[in-house]
């Protein structure tokens, strides 16, 4: 399935898979993953599509206890404009998996 991301969605996937490569919570790695999209070659199989949307999922949550802690309201802001863009790319991620 190819999957069609902006570049700072590529970008922000790109930098979720680097933080999670070394995460042992997660069941297989996404050394492959990370590759494929750093390469820019999103044709994955529904394994992938599982995998990153299981890291997005994984992120959002931990992006949303962030918010919910942070007191700066500047520094909150900003990341939930990094959570709209996170949600951007879970939903089209989830989509994939779906059409898969």
């Amino acid at each position: 399935m190819q999957l069609h991301l902006e570049a700072d969605e590529l970008n922000l996937l790109a930098n979720l898979l680097m933080e999670s490569a070394n995460a042992p919570q997660l069941e297989k790695p996404v050394d492959d993953l990370l590759e494929m999209v750093l390469a820019r070659d999103l044709r994955l199989d529904s394994d992938q599509l599982e995998r990153a949307a299981n890291v997005l999922a994984a992120a959002k949550r931990s992006m949303k206890e962030e918010i919910s802690r942070e007191p700066n309201a500047s520094r909150r802001s900003g990341l939930q404009q990094k959570l709209a863009l996170l949600e951007r790319v879970q939903e089209r991620v989830d989509e994939a998996c779906v059409m898969f």
